[in-house]
């Protein structure tokens, strides 16, 4: 059962990083008109990503300091689930306490 729980939630974790990453790549690709944003297929993708990561890239945004038009807040999501995902891990193995 515990494995079970463990995959659900590495395989859960796995998806909304590579989720934030297409977001990512998306975004540049429309910055830089090497895709069509007016695309039904590019818009509808795109809108999944964008609302599937705001929810938490906002926060982030909101205390990162402007660093001059980067935004690096989708990596500090990726570190975030990351070891969210790490920490989930250890604990439905026990190996964090012991």
């Amino acid at each position: 059962m515990i494995s079970a729980l463990a995959y659900i939630i590495d395989s859960a974790a796995t998806l909304y990083i590579w989720i934030i990453i297409i977001n990512v790549v998306l975004s540049w690709l429309i910055g830089f008109n090497v895709i069509n944003p007016y695309n039904q297929f590019v818009r509808a993708i795109h809108t999944f990503c964008y609302r599937a990561t705001e929810p938490l890239l906002a926060p982030i945004r909101r205390f990162m300091p402007d660093l001059g038009g980067i935004d690096i807040s989708p990596v500090i999501l990726l570190i975030a689930v990351g070891a969210a995902r790490i920490l989930a891990l250890n604990l439905l193995q026990g190996r964090l306490l012991s």
